[in-house]
């Protein structure tokens, strides 16, 4: 009997632990990570231009009418090399457009990455010292921001674009940004 009461709290704590987790982990999978700008207007930042002919990245470019992804990258960055194709895909669609960050990377590195593997981009600017970074609340690359016509932010992807991340969180929050109301 004695034995029985000693176990009965521990065997109550793994109980109270197993239903805990579990509740944390369907609600907030490990990997998930919630910008605390999603909601908000996308920050105050202007960057220079990486490549001629193409305009470098403001707050004033982001608005207007136009859905865009802003999609911060490196060409030290593994994860973006596996993600590009699928910017690329998504710079075909219509609806939305890409506009890059080059991300902490050298312009001539940076310059190098896009030729090796195309510019899905119709601005890319380079974030040199990562400050404008620092603005958008980022925890590494690749991530990507979805702003909707009225400069909001919609959504964010931390980590690579995949298809799980197309389909549960890019193509969502593109499709809500074209239903709301513009301001």
């Amino acid at each position: 009997m004695r034995r029985a009461l000693f176990l009965l709290p521990i065997v109550a704590f793994l109980g109270l632990a197993a239903i805990f987790y579990g509740r944390l982990a369907d609600e907030h999978p490990p990997d998930a990570f919630v910008s605390p700008l999603v909601g908000k207007p996308a920050p105050d930042f202007a960057l220079p231009a990486l490549l001629d002919g193409k305009p470098g990245l403001a707050r004033a470019d982001l608005g207007g009418g136009r859905i865009v992804l802003v999609n911060f990258w490196a060409s030290w960055c593994a994860p973006c090399r596996i993600e590009h194709p699928v910017l690329t895909a998504l710079s075909a669609r219509a609806d939305v457009v890409l506009y890059g960050v080059a991300y902490k990377d050298t312009p001539d590195e940076a310059r190098a990455y896009l030729a090796e593997l195309g510019d899905p981009f119709a601005r890319v600017a380079v974030d040199a010292d990562g400050r404008a970074a620092i603005e958008w609340g980022l925890t590494g690359v690749p991530e990507t921001f979805v702003v909707d016509g009225a400069g909001i932010i919609r959504a964010h992807v931390s980590g690579p674009l995949t298809g799980e991340a197309l389909q549960g969180a890019i193509l969502p929050a593109i499709a809500r940004a074209k239903s709301a109301p513009r301001s």
